[in-house]
């Protein structure tokens, strides 16, 4: 096996209708007729809510709060604990998706909620975990609520801010359905509320990070939504619009049920999902070995290896990643596998045997290169060999190396010259196919989700100088994807052609 690949550079994240009766679903007349309620076909009759979006979040600690579950449910209750110095606020729950444009309908609301200023946050000091003790503020209950990726919008009644609480409804069965698989791990390891992080302490570095974090606190980017709006919401609005059957869920479900994915058409994987535990990789890797396809639609996917542990408010609560510092993690003294990355020992074990590629490095802004024109995924764009697209890879990247296990036949569809603090090296998009007939696709670019937003002149709505012919490209490769991996193992009717030897000279 090679060398492992070190990154280039320090690590970060690329960051109205009338309202319902208070506690009754928004679509409660409409769900009395016409396509069964809860399906994406019934969801996309509705009509959207303009209003869901927050452009003035306010000052700081005007309002903010966390959900005691990251998913439920249909029908579950949860606990939303709130903090504002506002005498009272309102909630109202968004389900995201594509409601003939609008980007997400308006389920329930609650008005007139008593706010109260909860006590400051204080740190652990072993895990440097920041830890609120908040009391619950109200219990919500989610029947009637439709399956789907929610932001709740905390706004205090005296105008003073506004926040997201971001929430999963997800899905019991996933059974001939396309499985939108959140990533939460990932957004806590990135969030810093509270001055801490998985990367981040006072000083600004790993010397006085958090060796775990939890849920139990509110997320600092994006107004409280985390990173669902940058890696997630453009994925779930194309989805949507597709009117594909989908299933939603988050990798710590994936991680706690094992037959959660049993039968599924595929699994999406989406722009930034890095932290997985062993238990959810061993889940996704069995549903693929069955005939279930595979979508990575970001890059370092699966880097990562955590531990779920509880606190007070319940299971999963905390994410444990000691990285480096894995032998001082009591897990791993307990015998447990070491927290740190998942190619690195004890313990090493690539994520390239699941995904096809790996990840190589950061930070990059580079030219998406298309190599394969007539592979499928890239049907109907019109593509010729040699076609680039500026500031599409980046700003991490993946690609194929077989000093990594790696699954054959594999095809590279894609491959984009880099240059990452002066080491010249590729991104791959890559697509393998595996006896059980399941496909793997892997974008190789942590950037194509959110290219998906890309409309306009060198950017649009998308970041990094995005322009729309990059958007075109991504949309329709994706909804290629999505469309063929719906329709069953993908292998079975396209079986991945080796080319590894044209492109790296790889036998």
């Amino acid at each position: 096996m090679a060398a492992a690949v070190t990154s280039c550079g320090p690590r970060h994240p690329d960051p109205a209708a009338p309202a319902p009766h208070p506690s009754a679903p928004a679509s409660a007349a409409a769900a009395t007729a016409g396509p069964a309620p809860g399906t994406p076909e019934s969801e996309r009759s509705q009509p959207g809510n303009a209003d869901w979006e927050i452009t003035d979040p306010g000052p700081d600690g005007a309002i903010e709060g966390f959900a005691d579950r990251v998913s439920v449910l249909p029908g579950e209750t949860f606990g939303l604990h709130v903090s504002t110095p506002a005498a009272a606020f309102t909630v109202s729950a968004y389900r995201m998706g594509w409601y003939d444009g609008a980007r997400a309908r308006l389920v329930w609301r609650r008005e007139h909620v008593p706010g109260t200023k909860q006590a400051a946050p204080h740190v652990d000091p072993v895990t440097r975990a920041v830890l609120t003790g908040w009391q619950r503020t109200l219990a919500v209950d989610t029947a009637g609520w439709p399956e789907g990726a929610y932001l709740l919008r905390l706004d205090a009644e005296d105008g003073s801010g506004r926040r997201y609480v971001p929430l999963t409804v997800r899905s019991a069965t996933t059974a001939g359905r396309t499985v939108v698989m959140s990533a939460p791990a990932t957004w806590q390891a990135y969030n810093e509320w509270g001055g801490y992080s998985l990367y981040n302490g006072p000083t600004g570095g790993l010397a006085t990070r958090s060796l775990e974090v939890v849920f139990d606190r509110p997320y600092d980017y994006d107004h409280g939504a985390g990173l669902f709006l940058v890696y997630e919401a453009p994925l779930v609005a194309l989805a949507e619009r597709l009117g594909l059957p989908l299933a939603y869920t988050t990798g710590i479900d994936v991680a706690r049920e094992p037959g959660l994915l049993a039968g599924a058409g595929a699994v999406l994987s989406l722009g930034h999902d890095e932290y997985w535990s062993p238990e959810q990789r061993a889940h996704v890797t069995a549903a693929r070995d069955s005939g279930t396809n595979l979508a990575v639609l970001g890059a370092n996917c699966c880097f990562r290896r955590v531990r779920f542990e509880p606190t007070d408010l319940g299971p999963d609560r905390t994410v444990v990643c000691y990285k480096d510092a894995w032998a001082q993690d009591p897990g791993h003294r307990a015998g447990g596998p070491a927290t740190t990355d998942f190619r690195a020992a004890p313990g090493a074990d690539p994520e390239s045997s699941m995904l096809g590629v790996i990840y190589d490095g950061y930070p990059v802004d580079a030219p998406y290169v298309v190599t394969s024109p007539g592979h499928w995924a890239f049907e109907g764009t019109g593509v010729a060999a040699g076609a680039s697209f500026p500031h599409l890879v980046g700003v991490e990247y993946d690609r194929v190396n077989t000093g990594f296990p790696t699954p054959r036949p594999i095809e590279v569809i894609a491959h984009s010259p880099v240059v990452c603090d002066g080491r010249h090296s590729h991104s791959d998009t890559a697509y393998y196919t595996v006896p059980s007939g399941a496909g793997v696709f892997a974008t190789g670019t942590m950037r194509w989700v959110e290219a998906l937003e890309a409309r306009g002149p060198g950017g649009g709505r998308a970041d990094h100088g995005i322009d729309s012919h990059a958007g075109d490209l991504v949309r329709r490769v994706t909804e290629n994807v999505l469309r063929a991996f719906a329709a069953g193992p993908a292998g079975r009717t396209r079986p991945a052609q080796d080319n590894l030897a044209a492109v790296y000279g790889t036998a």
